[in-house]
């Protein structure tokens, strides 16, 4: 599990737009990553489509915003053009970035327990500093409360 103030190591990811994310080159911006267990599902289309209409918002707050999933980039393509995110989502197949996150845990579903993303949002500096998370993500209001804690960074 990585610490609160603690540098993040540099990580790369297949993204969206037949791109890489680097952690790395996105220093000197503040960067919100937000774990999701599912493309095209209910809590995790509303929670994208919250961080879609407040993309601006943080824009002007010298953000970088992605969306980690286990899912292919086939898959966050269909999702990302269907739902109009104007930002990047990565494909963490091997689930290597969602164990450095400590996202990966058992739940409960229908009766059956399964591995999977526990809904999760990181803040990282500009300095590539941990500055904030939140864990067991509740989708209602949680964008707006990641947008009061950038601005005040």
């Amino acid at each position: 599990m990585i610490a609160i103030d603690s540098i993040i190591s540099n990580f790369e990811l297949p993204s969206t737009g037949d791109k890489n994310f680097s952690l790395e080159k996105n220093l000197g911006k503040n960067i919100v990553i937000y774990f999701y267990p599912k493309d095209d599902t209910p809590g995790c289309t509303i929670e994208g489509q919250d961080f879609r209409d407040h993309w601006n918002d943080f824009i002007e707050r010298n953000c970088v915003v992605v969306g980690i999933s286990r899912d292919s980039i086939k898959s966050h393509e269909h999702f990302k053009e269907k739902m109009q995110f104007p930002f990047d989502l990565l494909s963490d197949i091997d689930e290597v970035i969602c164990q450095q996150f400590g996202v990966m845990k058992l739940k409960n579903m229908y009766g059956k327990q399964v591995y999977s993303i526990e809904r999760s949002t990181f803040v990282i500096d500009v300095e590539g500093k941990l500055r904030k998370e939140w864990r067991g993500v509740k989708v209602p209001g949680h964008v707006e409360e990641v947008l009061g804690f950038v601005t005040a960074l």
